[in-house]
């Protein structure tokens, strides 16, 4: 007689190709703005589930089928960018998400293929190979050709009991322990013994509420700053409209006069054209709005004698490239400004993007063709150098444009040493990709990196998410999306490492890569000693 597929026959059609395709389509739900982090493990449980005892062919199949319903699903908006602002045809946009779907889901066929190629049949080694194989495949997409790990798995636990564990093991130590506990679910699925399924469901339960037993304080109070978010709220069809640039300027010196805080921030590229490109006049202008507040009954003063502004703005020309900038304006030139970190040989303080988009900012090497069809304006930008903090008002706050918070390995350097940032200020433009999911999903990871770091976040953003989050990953004020406004707070700056930090910026994501891969040589080391206790599915 022939084996059931495996576990009870209740649970048979879990491992079908459909419910795998609608988990990896139910995953998405876990992230924001839904925040069901609970699903999250649901539905990584059932993937585990369902190539438990399949053949290498068919968990890679299962497992690149689970990718790509969670990929469409989680960044179908980049649709809008491509159709809706550049043009592109609509069966061609739509085409292009589900082959980068199809081409990052590769990452977890592979990892899947190897999980079913290696597993023993003993639960627990088996766990530690399914946890390790997942965040192989989480790593390789974050990190391979620039990386894009948009919704990384390990990202719908800034919020539930796996986030204590974020200062000490980062957003990829969230991803395996995630799969940990999601394969510990799956084994009360399949046909181990009760004690075995008890004692391994035991032990990753216990793992994870170790972390709220474990210190969770590492930073400290660098006392507070008054800033001013603008968010202009300009359609994206008509940003980088010449026949709409004269509203965009005014509407800039409107709103940095109507800025209360010390510091204001603009969203990126809130000037849509290169600082050539505007005339000494202009710039001028906008340092005047910057002159202390007046003190009235009304108005009550900002509490400085000095201000200062953060403005989006392209700078370079068609010689050396445009870089993607953040440049800070002050009312009076400081004497001997030039000398400090970041400022330029003019004494002023300019951060460039340094993590590039491909298509979007950067062209990969045969893809010319590819980017001329979505009509982007400056789609082949030129490098940031600096990763220094603009020192203001006690603080040091450090520019981060657009998605460079997704790369935590590459702004840890920021939160160590003498002249750490005490905030990170996130500048963005979603209005390229709508309003739906995208902007919650950024503020996500926005939290997730202050949680990381114990650093605050605060964000200005051309539509939304307008917001400030605090060294918890709590969201403290957001601006409603799609309006125009000026989120005024209080932002507490932190000093002070993380355990996380201060492996990362020692070793980089190595530690990660090396345990998993040693989980994995192990597997293979043993696997002419220990063979499957049940057949393979056909």
């Amino acid at each position: 007689m022939r084996r059931p597929v495996h576990g009870a026959a209740a649970f048979r059609w879990l491992a079908g190709a459909p419910a795998v395709l609608l988990a990896g389509v139910a995953q998405t739900l876990s992230f924001s703005p839904f925040e069901w982090w609970w699903l999250q493990l649901v539905s990584l449980g059932v993937l585990a589930h369902a190539t438990a005892h399949a053949t290498p062919r068919r968990a890679g199949w299962l497992g690149w089928l689970f990718a790509v319903g969670w990929l469409v699903s989680g960044f179908w908006w980049l649709y809008i960018s491509m159709h809706d602002f550049g043009g592109m045809n609509p069966a061609l946009a739509a085409a292009a998400v589900v082959v980068l779907a199809a081409l990052l889901g590769a990452y977890y066929a592979a990892a899947m293929a190897l999980w079913a190629r290696l597993r023993t049949g003993r639960p627990g080694r088996d766990l530690l190979l399914w946890a390790s194989c997942w965040v192989l495949a989480e790593l390789a997409r974050g990190l391979v050709f620039t990386g894009f790990p948009w919704i990384a798995s390990g990202y719908a636990h800034a919020a539930g009991p796996l986030a204590a564990w974020a200062p000490w093991i980062g957003v990829y130590g969230l991803c395996t322990l995630a799969a940990a506990v999601a394969g510990a679910g799956a084994l009360w699925l399949g046909e181990a013994p009760l004690r075995v399924r008890a004692q391994v469901s035991a032990i990753v339960a216990l793992v994870v509420l170790a972390a709220h037993l474990l210190p969770d304080q590492f930073t400290q109070s660098t006392g507070t700053l008054r800033v001013s978010l603008l968010q202009p709220n300009v359609a994206q069809d008509i940003k980088f409209d010449p026949q709409r640039l004269e509203a965009q300027l005014h509407g800039l010196v409107r709103q940095l006069s109507e800025a209360r805080g010390s510091l204001v921030v603009t969203p990126e590229s809130v000037l849509p054209v290169s600082r050539a490109q505007l005339s000494e006049g202009y710039w001028d202008a906008l340092r005047s709005t910057l002159q202390p507040a007046p003190t009235s009954a009304s108005a009550p003063a900002v509490g400085a004698s000095t201000r200062a502004a953060l403005i989006g703005i392209f700078v370079g020309d068609d010689a050396s490239g445009y870089v993607n900038s953040v440049v800070a304006l002050s009312p009076l030139a400081t004497p001997g400004s030039a000398a400090l970190p970041g400022a330029t040989s003019a004494g002023e303080y300019r951060y460039g993007k340094r993590h590039l988009l491909p298509f979007g900012e950067i062209i990969p090497p045969g893809f010319r063709w590819f980017v001329d069809l979505m009509n982007i304006p400056l789609a082949d930008q030129a490098r940031g150098h600096t990763t220094d903090a603009f020192a203001f008002g006690g603080q040091r706050l450090r520019p981060l444009v657009c998605y460079e918070d997704l790369f935590g390995e590459d702004i840890v350097s920021s939160v160590v040493g003498a002249q750490a940032a005490t905030v990170f200020v996130n500048v963005s433009n979603l209005a390229w990709f709508g309003r739906l999911l995208v902007q919650d999903q950024h503020l996500q990871f926005s939290q997730m990196r202050a949680i990381e770091f114990q650093r605050p976040f605060v964000r200005s953003t051309n539509t939304g998410a307008t917001a400030v989050v605090d060294h918890r990953g709590q969201v403290t004020a957001r601006l409603p999306p799609g309006t125009e406004g000026i989120l005024e707070t209080t932002v507490e700056g932190r000093i002070g490492q993380t355990p996380y930090a201060r492996w990362l910026a020692a070793c980089g994501l190595w530690p990660l890569v090396g345990l998993a891969l040693a989980v994995v040589v192990a597997a293979a080391g043993a696997g002419s000693r220990a063979r499957p206790r049940s057949a393979p599915r056909p």
